[in-house]
């Protein structure tokens, strides 16, 4: 059978899987299927849509009544997203010291960093930490505190406190909306504070946001689009 075929089998089978139960762990979907975690990532990312990869599970795009969700609606623009984390991947250099922020835009960069870099990595996140935890080469900071299920991610004095102690090459930062008057915001108002501290210890930061995110405005202003080194998205 041709990659075409295999690939075709595979996301048959996916969707089949996640019929019966959803979400699924990657790597439990990797496992019965017999190939690697990457091969399932870049499935999904060429499956037109169908499905969508959160951290360390899988679940059905056009699955309306599923649980996992980390924003009041589905994740739909995850091509956009990995195309945005891929540019911003490019970024990331040998012995970084990295923030990576917590969403449904940030489990792609996570993924997408180069495994042979030698990092330390600073997240406050289930679905980002679950992903830098199996990297071999990673020194790995997760920030506690009081963890918040609707967002999959911890805040708190404690979080601050650690990452005040903290010197960070580059900060990859994520949003959901950037508009030139009403300036970065974000749905979760616990995120500001440590999304804040984390631009401010940082010697870079970079807003990682797909082009859906361009002129919405969210409740919880946390900075000004000229407070970041770059803005990588998957359009201009």
């Amino acid at each position: 059978m041709s990659r075409i075929g295999l690939k075709a089998d595979r996301l048959e089978k996916l969707g089949l899987m996640l019929a019966k139960q959803s979400p699924l762990r990657l790597s439990a979907v990797a496992a019965d299927l017999g190939v690697s975690e990457m091969t399932i990532r870049r499935d999904i990312l060429e499956s037109a849509g169908r499905f969508t990869c959160l951290g360390g599970h899988v679940i059905s795009a056009q699955n309306d009544t599923v649980d996992y969700v980390l924003e009041e609606e589905l994740d739909h623009h995850a091509a956009a997203k990995a195309t945005a984390c891929a540019r911003a991947a490019e970024l990331v250099e040998n012995d970084d010291t990295i923030f990576i922020d917590c969403g449904t835009t940030t489990p792609h960069l996570a993924a997408m960093i180069p495994q042979e870099l030698s990092l330390t990595a600073i997240c406050y996140s289930l679905n980002v930490a679950d992903i830098l935890s199996r990297r071999q080469n990673t020194r790995l900071i997760l920030l506690g505190g009081m963890f918040h299920p609707g967002a999959a991610s911890f805040s708190g004095d404690v979080a601050l406190q650690e990452l005040n102690r903290l010197n960070i090459n580059k900060a990859f930062i994520s949003a959901g909306g950037v508009d030139d008057e009403r300036g970065v915001t974000c749905s979760h108002f616990h995120e500001v504070p440590v999304k804040q501290a984390a631009i401010a210890r940082a010697v870079q930061s970079h807003l990682v946001i797909d082009s859906s995110k361009f002129g919405k405005v969210r409740a919880a202003f946390f900075a000004n689009a000229d407070s970041f080194t770059s803005i990588c998205s998957d359009r201009p």
